[in-house]
């Protein structure tokens, strides 16, 4: 028997500039594809820790909605720390694709969307989590055939962009 939990938040806030002075522009993230975006924990790429499984662009920034997937005892310690409230930061991995040089950092016009990470300290730091749902018992028929349906879902829907 497999667990999740759901987890949404904003993993990229638009036209502030984060710590390191960079400034996200709406719509930065042209045609995000959910399953091809990473989940980690603290930027681990061998950590991955769940399914992004969509993402929309709303007026203050990029929002993702995923599932955890408590397959692990750090997975469950990660799915408790966010439950209570101890992790509670959203931070993304992308590749610049188009940016404007500014005094103090850099506009990004247009990214490619690598990885979205859960982490104690975000670089942009209103980037937050904003809904951790319960652990949810799913068996592993029910696990198998969902990353099914959501893999062909994911191919039908590879050339549709992120609602703007």
């Amino acid at each position: 028997m497999t667990e999740i939990a759901e987890i949404e938040g904003y993993a990229a806030i638009y036209e502030r500039p984060d710590l390191s002075g960079d400034i996200i522009r709406r719509g930065a993230f042209p045609g995000v594809i959910a399953g091809s975006v990473k989940m980690l924990y603290q930027h681990a790429a061998e950590q991955p820790i769940g399914i992004w499984r969509r993402f929309e662009d709303r007026a203050d920034g990029l929002y993702a909605i995923g599932e955890l997937h408590l397959v692990s005892e750090r997975q469950r310690e990660i799915h408790g720390l966010l439950r209570g409230g101890a992790l509670d930061g959203l931070s993304i991995g992308y590749r610049v694709n188009r940016a404007v040089k500014i005094p103090g950092g850099r506009i990004i016009e247009r990214a490619s969307l690598w990885e979205t990470s859960l982490v104690t300290f975000p670089m942009a730091p209103r980037a937050r989590i904003t809904h951790v749902g319960p652990a949810i018992p799913t068996d592993d028929d029910s696990f198998a055939a969902r990353a099914t349906i959501f893999g062909a879902a994911q191919s039908i829907q590879s050339s549709i962009p992120v609602t703007v």
